[in-house]
């Protein structure tokens, strides 16, 4: 993914459609409008074809309503359904996919904040980058204990007295220029 596809995707009207279109659901303008209520009509329009020209979103139906074509959009993306269709997957693909899973990181967080009283301290929340340096083994048994950890965890059930939180994790590889 280029800079200036890049450098589109973070303008906030554009983060917004992209945003509601993740997981896979299809969306009129009408719909896409009622999520972004401070966007006028054509704003919103002007936007939804700059997506379009970027291969970003596409048309995925086109219902005839009263004369007139209300287009259906969607997000663009490889479709995943094994290792083997992922590994298989362009550069390009690569990053659309890690596109949709930070903006979806940004929705939440953005949905968490404009709650209201949001605690940061009380609700646990944090993000950092941890660089560590570590053997293959070291590093495979690492995942292993996160692992374990998360699936225990995973199996509490709702209560009163738990709090629902969502943990990603992203492992990225030190560029081989930067090792030491």
């Amino acid at each position: 993914m280029n800079k200036s596809k890049m450098n589109l995707i973070l303008h906030p009207v554009r983060m917004k459609i992209i945003q509601s279109l993740l997981n896979g659901k299809e969306m009129t303008v009408s719909q896409l409008g009622e999520r972004a209520k401070d966007v006028p009509q054509a704003t919103l329009y002007r936007h939804l074809n700059k997506l379009l020209e970027a291969k970003i979103i596409q048309v995925v139906k086109e219902n005839q309503i009263r004369g007139t074509v209300e287009k259906v959009y969607m997000l663009n993306q490889p479709s995943v359904q094994s290792q083997e269709d992922f590994l298989s997957l362009s550069s390009e693909e690569h990053l659309e996919l890690f596109m949709n899973f930070t903006t979806q990181l940004m929705g939440m967080y953005e949905n968490y904040l404009q709650q209201g009283e949001a605690d940061l301290m009380k609700d646990g929340v944090s993000y950092t980058v941890a660089n560590i340096h570590l053997s293959d083994s070291e590093f495979m048994e690492l995942l292993k204990g996160m692992g374990e950890l998360l699936q225990k965890a995973m199996l509490n059930e709702p209560s009163p007295e738990r709090t629902g939180r969502n943990i990603a994790t992203i492992v990225i590889p030190e560029g081989k220029s930067e090792k030491t």
